[in-house]
């Protein structure tokens, strides 16, 4: 079944403790330069939360000018009143104005500093994840690693942009609105206090429960959806094995849930209209009636009431957004970890600086296996290699086959130091892989794959990723050693010609071509070749090994096939069967050896010729 990526409210919360919050504090060390503006934007953000407390006041004053005309001890003449309006009204407009400088230069340093904090968080990221090692990436799924890329930094960009902003705000005006009222009148503050926050919190708990109904629902229609999707697209199925009943009926039973999370929603729905008819705007009520018995005993004025009402407005909006404000920091929390694991894990040591690549010395070629052992630390049980020992000395050819299973491609891994043996040795020219850098190593070999995996550029871009600083006359040059150049000239933009994604643009012999072509380009001393015909037709089969022929002259081949015609001319043939090296020798030596693996693979593949 298909699943949707995780939406940013989606993503898991992290309880807020001092342990996650010394995590999160280290968002700043990729600040650099730019804590200052953080610090102008506190500035910005304080101005806001009191522009926010003084409103109230002057709302209270301007609005309070009606009750001290109509009230019958008023001494006050109605030009004094009709000057207070004026003076009053003047205020607030100033007020406004300063609030969205204030507000406007408050979300523009806010939004510079985070998003200065996320490039150099993005870039330190991605430098750690691309230099992990292979155990790294076969423990985990690309679409996870690449959630915490996009969906985890969207996350801590909402919450340092807006969510923490909003979040120090309110908790001013709650903190000094409670402050503030509590001085006007301590009693309609207790009385306040004792209703207002209850139905805010009971409020957002009757809103959240109504969005996770919503969400339900659309999750349930999406499923729907993918019930539709892969009936249709798998309709040759459907029709040939008489399911349509099937799919019917696993369809409706998704309608009806559908239908039964939609009717409890307007059931929640609709109470929550009701409670806030009745307990949210019966408690404004209550509060106002409260008021006024207190202003007509002269408690308090009808100026004070106007202001007491509005602080009280505002503080119960706070008390109500807070709890959403703070949901979003702890789900950054979260996504802070989570993008933290990846950075604080322990990478490859290669050296990225293509300077210093270029001078780096070139192996000879020779590889020597002595008694290696390996199982993957995902299955420590299963051991894939036991005790593998060869040499394939400067220059030769060494094909591996034996079957699906039995280890093949995880040598070549070994080879490239994907992965380390758990015992036994690797030699390269006489010294331990480890005694190699990786990036020296790495530089000296290179792998057409059977599944050839282009990025979605142009062909030149494709070509050149064997040596990145290439001239366009190098790339011409491997292309056409590569037996590419005639379909590559054949296209209108040529070189330029976009691949794709994955190259789906070209047929399966292009993309091998492509990949020859991007080896010849690097040049390598050891060249690892994987299946790299299996997959073709005939006449394509035939213009790849041409290419690979001209490619492994000179250069210590590693060849894993299962089309043993392919691998005849091998100097050398290990055949591989439940990890261990059960024959070695030459195409000649192994097909003479009675009962012999090699032998019996070979006669089944003429049987099936």
């Amino acid at each position: 079944m298909a699943r949707k990526l995780k939406d940013t409210e989606d993503l898991p919360k992290a309880k807020i403790n001092s342990k996650s919050l010394k995590k999160t504090f280290r968002l700043f060390n990729y600040v650099g330069k730019h804590k200052w503006i953080f610090a102008l934007g506190m500035v910005f953000l304080a101005g806001t939360a009191a522009i926010g407390l003084i409103f109230p006041r002057l709302m209270g004053n301007l609005i309070g000018v009606i009750g001290s005309g109509v009230s019958a001890k008023s001494t006050v003449n109605k030009q004094e009143l009709l000057d207070i309006a004026n003076n009053t009204g003047i205020n607030l407009l100033i007020l406004f104005a300063i609030q969205a400088v204030f507000s406007f230069f408050r979300v523009v340093t806010f939004t510079n500093f985070t998003e200065n904090m996320l490039a150099s968080l993005r870039k330190a990221a991605y430098e750690k994840l691309i230099q992990m090692p292979m155990t790294f990436f076969s423990q985990r799924q690309v679409a996870e690693l690449n959630s915490r890329i996009s969906t985890d930094i969207t996350q801590i960009s909402e919450t340092f942009t807006t969510n923490i902003a909003e979040f120090l705000r309110q908790l001013i005006l709650i903190i000094g609105g409670i402050i503030i009222i509590s001085i006007m009148s301590w009693r309609m503050s207790i009385v306040m206090l004792a209703i207002i926050p209850v139905i805010a919190v009971i409020t957002l708990f009757f809103a959240r429960y109504i969005r996770k109904l919503s969400k339900e629902v659309q999750d349930n229609i999406a499923d729907s959806n993918v019930i539709v999707g892969e009936s249709l697209q798998g309709i040759t199925n459907v029709k040939s094995f008489t399911n349509e009943g099937y799919e019917i009926k696993r369809y409706n039973q998704k309608i009806v849930d559908i239908m039964k999370l939609a009717i409890k929603g307007g059931i929640a729905r609709g109470s929550f209209f009701s409670f806030i008819i009745f307990c949210l705007f019966g408690a404004i009520i209550f509060i106002v009636w409260y008021g006024i018995q207190l202003t007509i005993n002269d408690v308090i004025s009808a100026t004070d009431m106007v202001s007491f009402l509005m602080y009280t407005v505002f503080v119960a909006a706070s008390i109500g957004g807070i709890a959403e404000q703070l949901a979003a920091i702890q789900r950054a929390i979260g996504a802070t970890e989570r993008v933290l694991d990846i950075i604080d894990g322990k990478p490859e040591t290669i050296d990225i600086n293509f300077e210093k690549q270029k001078h780096q010395e070139r192996i000879n070629g020779k590889i020597e296996f002595k008694n290696v052992s390996f199982f993957y630390e995902t299955r420590p049980d299963f051991q894939v290699l036991k005790n593998i020992t060869f040499t394939a000395n400067q220059g030769e050819t060494i094909a591996l086959v034996g079957p699906s299973g039995a280890g093949k491609s995880t040598i070549a891994s070994l080879v490239l130091r994907f992965y380390e043996p758990q015992s036994g040795e690797i030699i390269v020219d006489g010294k331990s892989t480890k005694e190699y850098s990786l990036t020296e190593l790495r530089n000296n070999m290179a792998i057409v794959p059977q599944d050839v995996l282009l990025f979605g550029g142009s062909i030149k871009e494709n070509i050149a990723y064997g040596k990145p600083n290439a001239t366009i006359e190098e790339i011409v040059e491997a292309a056409r050693k590569a037996n590419a150049l005639n379909f590559i000239e054949s296209f209108p933009q040529q070189f330029e010609t976009l691949v794709g994604e994955r190259g789906i643009q070209l047929s399966g012999g292009q993309r091998q071509r492509i990949a020859i072509a991007r080896a010849v380009l690097k040049n390598p001393s050891i060249l690892i070749l994987d299946e790299a015909t299996s997959s073709l037709d005939s006449e394509s089969e035939r213009l790849v090994q041409e290419a690979l022929d001209k490619l492994m002259v000179g250069r210590t081949s590693i060849i894993i096939a299962h089309r043993l015609s392919t691998i005849r001319k091998a100097d050398k043939i290990a055949v591989i069967e439940k990890g261990e090296v059960v024959e070695f020798g030459n195409h000649e030596e192994l097909i003479l050896l009675e009962n012999g693996l090699y032998r019996s693979l070979s006669r089944m593949q003429l049987e099936l010729a």
